[in-house]
Order: C-alpha cells, then sequence, then structure tokens
C-alpha cells in the first residue's frame, strides 16, 4: 500500500532530524546506562573543562583589578590555587554523600529546607546559563584576538551561531558531544603546557628582579595606603577573580552521568580538574608578574603572553595563534557543563515541582531537550544583551556561582555538626567547609558590593524573578495536588459487591481502552465515567500506562526496573476494580520516554486485537483556563487523541474538573 503524502512528509521529516540529532535510543538496553556514561578522563573534559577553561578569564580580570601594584599578583596566584583545593576537597565530600548529583540544589534542600534549596537551584540555574553566554563570549574573544578590529562586530552573531550548534550536540547526547570535542581539549593541554613552563624555565633570570619588585612595592604601599589597604586591594582583586572558581561544583552536579562505581569516578575526576585548574591559574599569574604583562586592546593577556613566549621560537606566530585558538575552542567545550549540568538541575527541580513537571521528560535520544533548548536559546539572549562583553558577564557570573558555593558549604557544616556523634573526623570535615564558608561568602559579598551597578544588580534581579516564578509553580501543583488527592480521599477505597468477574476477555465484545498513570483516584474517576456515560455498553476493558523515564528514574538498569514493577502493580490495581464492576479487564504496558508515542503505540496494537474498541483517557478540567495551564500540565490526551483519530481509532477524552 502506498504511503499517503502526510506520512511520506512525516518520514521525511524523522529521516532529517534523526540525520540532525540521531536515532533514538533504547531505555530498555540493560547496557544503555553503561554505553552513556563518562569515565574520569571523559568527564574532566566533559564537566572539568568549564573549570579548566575558566583560567582564560578569571585571572585576567583579577590581574587587571591590581591596577599598578603588580607586584602582589604572586600572591594571588598562591591564594588562587589554594582555593581551588579547598573548594574541590569540599565538593569531593559533597559527591560522597550525594552521589546521585544535584549538587548545591540538592545540597540545600536536604541541609537547609526547601527555601534555601530554590535559592540555591534557582542561582544555579541562571549561573548555567551565564556559563554558556560567558564560555562562549570567552571563546569568541580569543579568536577574533588574531583577526583586525573591523572584524570584531561580527562576535556576537558568530557566538549566536556557536549556541546554536551546541544546542544540536547535546540534544544528540552528552557522550557524543564530549568525544567530538575531545582533540580540542588535548591541544589546550599540551599546548598551554608548553607555553606556562617555556614561562618559568626561560625566564628564570627575572625571579631576582620580581623579587625585589615585590619589596619595593610592599614599601611603598605600606608607606601610602597602609596595610589595611594593601589587604583591601588584595581582598578587590582575589573577589574579582572568582570566575577562576566557577565550574568547580559541576562534577557534583552531574553525578548521574559518571561511570560506576560513580563516587569514585566522580572524586577521581575532581582531582583531574583540581589539579589542572590550579596549576594554570597559579602558573598563569606568575607569568602576569616575570613577563610584567601589560593589557594591548583587541588582545586577552594570554594572547599577548603566547605572543611575547613563542616569539623567539620557529613558526613562533603560529604557534601562539594556535594556543590561543585552543583556548577559545576549549571555552567552546566548557559552555557543555551549562548544557549538560543546567537541565539537570532543572530536572530535579522540575521533579520537586518547582519548575514545570515537562523539564524533567527524556527525549528518545534520552536527553533533557526542553532543559537544553531553554538554556541554549536564554544564553543566546544574554550574549545579545550584553554584546558579548566577558567583563560584564564575568560580574553576573562569579555572583550566583558563590551563592551556590556558600549555600553548599553552609549546608555540608550543618551535616557534619550533626554527625558529630557518628562520625569521628566530623570536626576535620568541618573545618574544610567553614573555611570554604568564609572564602566563598567574603568573595560573594565583595564582587556584589563591588560591582552591583556594573551588572551585579541584573544577576540578582534575574535571579530573583527566577525564584518568584518558581514559588509561583510551586503553589498551583500543590493546589492541583491538593483537588487530586481529595479524589484519592474519595474513589481509592470506592466499594463494590458481588463477585468479581473472572471471564477472559471477548475479542467479539465492544472494548473500552482506557490510559492510566498510576493507580489514583484519578484513573477511577475515569473508569466511573464510562461505567455511568456508557452503562453497559463495553464488555471489556483494557487499561493501558506507560511506565515514564524522566530524569528521576533514569539513574540506573535497577531504578528504571523499579518503576515498572510500580507501574505493573497499579494496573494490576484497576484490573482488579474492574472485575469487581463486573467488567472482563487486562493491562497493557510500555516502558518509554515518550507518553504520546508509547501510548498510541499500544492502543493501535490493542485496536488490532480487539477491533470494537475505543480508547478513553481522562484530562484535568479548570473552570476557567489561564494561559499557563498548557505549559503546567502536558496536553498529552489531546495530543494522543489527534494522533489515534488521524488512524481511525475513535478516542474519547473524559473532563476531570478542577474548581481552582
Amino acid at each position: 500500500m502506498a504511503l499517503s503524502n502526510s506520512q511520506s512528509e512525516e518520514n521525511v521529516i524523522r529521516k532529517i532530524l534523526h540525520a540532525i540529532i540521531g536515532a533514538p535510543k533504547q531505555v530498555k538496553d540493560p547496557n544503555i546506562f553503561h554505553k552513556m556514561s563518562l569515565i574520569p578522563v571523559l568527564a574532566w573534559i566533559g564537566l572539568g573543562a568549564d573549570g579548566l577553561s575558566s583560567s582564560s578569564y578569571g585571572p585576567e580580570e583579577a590581574y587587571r583589578a591590581l591596577g599598578t601594584h603588580t607586584y602582589l599578583a604572586v600572591l594571588l596566584g598562591l591564594a588562587t590555587a589554594l582555593t581551588v583545593f579547598i573548594i574541590s576537597y569540599a565538593y569531593s565530600r559533597i559527591i560522597e554523600h550525594f552521589p546521585h548529583g544535584g549538587g548545591g540544589y540538592i545540597v540545600a534542600t536536604h541541609m537547609l529546607g526547601e527555601k534555601a534549596g530554590v535559592i540555591s537551584g534557582s542561582a544555579l540555574l541562571v549561573d548555567y546559563v551565564l556559563t554558556i553566554t560567558i564560555s562562549i563570549a570567552a571563546c569568541v574573544d580569543a579568536l577574533f584576538s588574531y583577526l583586525p578590529l573591523s572584524f570584531h562586530h561580527h562576535k556576537v552573531p558568530v557566538a549566536c551561531f556557536l549556541c546554536v550548534v551546541l544546542i544540536i550536540l547535546n540534544i544528540r547526547g552528552v557522550k557524543e558531544s564530549i568525544v567530538v570535542m575531545a582533540p580540542i581539549f588535548v591541544v589546550f593541554v599540551v599546548t598551554h603546557l608548553v607555553m606556562l613552563l617555556d614561562g618559568i624555565f626561560t625566564h628564570t633570570d627575572r625571579f631576582v628582579p620580581m623579587a625585589d619588585s615585590f619589596q619595593a612595592g610592599i614599601q611603598q604601599d605600606i608607606s601610602t595606603i597602609g596595610f589595611i589597604g594593601i589587604l583591601m586591594l588584595f581582598l578587590r582583586a582575589y573577589s574579582l577573580g572568582g570566575g577562576t572558581y566557577t565550574g568547580i561544583e559541576a562534577v557534583s552536579n552531574g553525578m548521574q552521568i559518571m561511570r560506576e562505581p560513580r563516587v569514585q569516578t566522580g572524586k577521581r575526576t575532581m582531582v583531574y580538574m583540581a589539579g589542572s585548574l590550579a596549576f594554570t591559574a597559579g602558573v598563569l599569574f606568575l607569568c602576569y608578574a616575570l613577563l610584567d604583562v601589560k593589557p594591548v586592546e583587541g588582545k586577552t593577556l594570554n594572547a599577548v603572553i603566547a605572543d611575547n613566549l613563542f616569539a623567539g621560537w620557529g613558526m613562533g606566530k603560529t604557534i601562539a595563534f594556535i594556543t590561543i585558538f585552543s583556548e577559545g575552542a576549549l571555552l567552546l567545550v566548557a559552555a557543555q557543563t551549562g548544557f549538560v549540568d543546567g537541565p539537570r538541575v532543572m530536572a530535579n527541580m522540575a521533579v520537586d515541582s518547582w519548575f514545570p513537571h515537562r523539564f524533567a521528560a527524556l527525549s528518545e535520544r534520552l536527553t533533557m531537550r526542553n532543559g537544553i533548548v531553554l538554556m541554549g536559546a536564554s544564553a543566546i539572549a544574554l550574549l545579545i544583551y550584553t554584546r558579548g562583553s566577558v567583563s560584564a558577564l564575568v560580574i553576573m557570573y562569579s555572583i550566583n556561582v558563590f551563592v551556590t558555593f556558600s549555600f553548599s558549604q553552609l549546608g555540608m557544616s550543618r551535616f557534619y555538626i550533626r554527625r558529630r556523634k557518628e562520625d569521628a573526623k566530623w570536626m576535620r570535615h568541618l573545618s574544610v567547609h567553614l573555611v570554604g564558608l568564609a572564602l566563598c561568602a567574603t568573595i560573594l559579598v565583595i564582587t556584589t558590593v563591588e560591582k552591583f551597578t556594573e551588572g551585579g544588580w541584573m544577576t540578582l534581579l534575574i535571579t530573583s524573578v527566577v525564584i518568584g516564578v518558581c514559588y509561583l509553580i510551586r503553589n498551583h501543583y500543590q493546589t492541583v495536588r491538593s483537588g487530586v488527592a481529595e479524589l484519592d480521599k474519595t474513589l481509592l477505597n470506592f466499594p463494590t459487591s458481588g463477585p468479581p468477574n473472572s471471564a477472559p476477555l471477548n475479542k467479539k465484545d465492544l472494548t473500552a481502552i482506557q490510559l492510566v498513570s498510576g493507580y489514583s483516584g484519578f484513573g477511577v474517576h475515569t473508569l466511573l465515567s464510562i461505567l455511568t456515560t456508557f452503562p453497559k455498553i463495553y464488555k471489556n476493558i483494557v487499561f493501558v500506562s506507560v511506565a515514564v523515564v524522566d530524569s528521576g528514574s533514569f539513574k540506573g538498569a535497577e531504578e528504571v526496573s523499579v518503576l515498572e514493577q510500580s507501574v505493573t502493580r497499579g494496573l494490576e490495581k484497576y484490573v482488579a476494580l474492574a472485575r469487581k464492576l463486573g467488567l472482563a479487564a487486562d493491562y497493557r504496558l510500555e516502558v518509554g520516554t515518550d507518553v504520546v508515542e508509547s501510548a498510541m503505540n499500544l492502543c493501535k496494537t490493542i485496536a488490532i486485537e480487539y477491533p470494537r474498541s475505543t480508547v478513553f483517557t481522562g484530562q484535568i478540567t479548570f473552570r476557567l483556563e489561564k494561559f499557563y495551564h498548557r505549559m503546567l500540565h502536558n496536553e498529552t490526551a489531546f495530543a494522543i487523541q489527534r494522533r489515534l483519530q488521524w488512524d481511525g481509532i475513535t478516542t474519547v477524552i473524559l473532563p476531570i474538573r478542577m474548581r481552582i
């Protein structure tokens, strides 16, 4: 039979989509988690690249903040490296106690309460949008360092294009996108290792003059601004370089994608990231001081260093270009962190009803497509708003990072205080988190006060709006949940009389196919509506349910199996109730990520088996339809009805009234 025009067009569109984002993955494949999980090296590339790439802009911002007091750069480098290790160790403890990921949001929620959790989660979401934005903006800055100034007005369009490319790559899958970008990471590590070692070992003669300059600078500043003035200057530069530490939390947030044993993989990834970032940032400060680097218009400080160091090499300009090009390219890899962890935080918040539930859904590629697209679109909007200014974005970025850092350290401090009787080493662990809290809170306060009028207010405003929206969403879901609870209270213990119908289903009888999503008053209400609206019409009923694998259950094969068993138990309860009501009953189940597609396929199969069948499903109906109802509540019933009726299968939607 020839395909209709619409079917042919649909097949063509599906082939194009599969070519761009890849073919569907099988959620019931027992090896799917192993295939999609990351070993430490790949996790270092995918998640650690954010931390390592921050050395491209964090140290530069701190060094510029020193002004003419550049003799402090060496101390700044030591303080930066030490801070990296302290925060990394603190997050290693978080990995141990929260191995399923979620990082700052989960820690704040469990240790400090829901209010702290939604603040931390909202800050983290805005932070990950800024991770994407600043990484791409800094990438473009690095790449345009070797182009004439007349080309620089193309920066924003190029940045937006790169963001679209990353959206497509991440919809294909996390591991796929990381493997594609792994060579970039390797080139960055090799070229920057060569550059930094060259900066140290070929300029050993400058160590003594640098020490003399340090001594002279200290003496002069003590006589002019005093010790307190020097300390405040140092703290200001240290805090404004807070962008250096961004990305350290990424591993704890993305634990779901780690290869088993998950905790060991996560902690090893943290070691790789902390070591590489501390070395790179610390030695960069040393090179700034040794070479007495001065800003050059249109170039990053790292580009200035590369030009100076490789000037005497054969093909020096080419090597310098490759070094800075790899830096820009690594920043593109670093944007991955926002696409990897941002949707996961969003999904965790969606599971807790702070975000629309659809953001917890997985696509056919088992990626959180809705979250990826939202993160990417928000990043593009920020790129356009800030015109790709790294200086403006660093300020916005650092504030939210340290909001989450501070909540995480405070939460873990409370955790170890509570466990002081069970954990013999609680004081040692507590001291690390208290030091981390002090450092993070200091950076947060100074950055916010210092840069409030230069863009800090925008970060706080955006984050406050996100928090407010989260509360509105949560309140709506709680109101709906209370209405559903009334149905459960009324109908779950529905009384029945008479012996159950034990007869098998007769394929010649009229059959009702009821879509259900778990044993609840909602489903029982729909069943009773079928019986009262069409009394004594249907002799058979087949309950259909899809065990939806979302980000909350997609953590391992065991979790998927538990989900399937739970849905099966609910279906068995429906069958038992229907038989007590005099119907011949059975059920069908499928595990999948797309409710519409899976339910439609099941219904079509059943309709072939039972030709005289009608599909029934319930749909929440509000007295006054609001614009946000469709966003917060899926349109599954209507989508299934449209698809099935096109295939000639009668589908009836029965209303479930909500008086809100």
